[in-house]
């Protein structure tokens, strides 16, 4: 695995920057995505001296800043073997009809327009050499719809969508393709959800959620799989978690 080349996109925390370490510790050179320069200039100095690292700074809803730096990569990371396409949030917590416009945009911007736009300035060199594993974050709001959760479950429903239409597409030149799909992790995210409401905090509590260095394990065990087997949808959840509505707390 170590002449592998791995980008990852929102790898300034949660799930992307635990899989930017796990990497890492199997010497996979790295490609860093983030809107947060500071943030990924720390991870590189971390992990510099267990392997490569290159950062990008851009945010994914942008597609002109998208395809412009992935364009300028340097030859030494230009041959990307592995795409995580990590980057994604959720916005609010309204039922359909008193949801917010705004956050309808952005979930819609960068759960499904920002895997569209990175995998669509990678994906044409994967084809060229016949090789490459992208992998979509998606989550079991993909696979279930709760209340209050309309458009966000709907962009993760999409990104299952995509990445099945993406591994037809890709058959044909031996690229795997495949989703890994998360319950309840502690990251980042409710606070970004609830947007800042103290509730965030009650989300975790009372059960051991998932941790972003689980769900890390679990792609690097993805992508290490031998060359005839691709792990094409995982669904995985906390212990305590039985569905999106389903958890068992103390």
């Amino acid at each position: 695995m170590n002449s592998k080349i791995a980008l990852i996109t929102g790898a300034t925390s949660g799930i992307g920057k635990a899989t930017a370490y796990e990497f890492a510790k199997h010497n996979i050179k790295l490609i860093l995505c983030g809107r947060r320069q500071d943030r990924l200039d720390a991870i590189q100095k971390e992990l510099e001296n267990l392997t490569d690292i290159y950062t990008l700074n851009f945010d994914v809803r942008d597609k002109k800043s998208v395809l412009h730096a992935i364009d300028s990569l340097p030859e030494a990371f230009s041959n990307i073997n592995i795409l995580i396409n990590n980057a994604g949030n959720a916005h609010g917590l309204d039922t359909i009809q008193d949801g917010d416009l705004e956050d309808w945009d952005a979930m819609m911007d960068i759960n499904v327009k920002g895997v569209l736009y990175v995998s669509k300035a990678i994906m044409p060199k994967m084809v060229a050499n016949k090789s490459g594993h992208i992998i979509n974050i998606g989550s079991s709001a993909g696979k279930e719809v709760y209340p209050k959760g309309n458009v966000y479950c709907a962009t993760k429903h999409a990104v299952l969508a995509i990445t099945e239409g993406m591994r037809i597409d890709m058959n044909p030149y031996g690229i795997k393709v495949g989703a890994v799909n998360p319950g309840l992790v502690e990251t980042e995210f409710s606070k970004v959800r609830f947007k800042g409401d103290p509730k965030a905090d009650l989300v975790y509590k009372g059960f051991k959620a998932l941790q972003p260095q689980d769900v890390a394990e679990i792609i690097y065990f993805v992508i290490s799989r031998p060359h005839h087997v691709n792990i094409a949808d995982l669904l995985v959840f906390p212990t305590a978690q039985a569905n999106s509505t389903t958890v068992k707390k103390d």
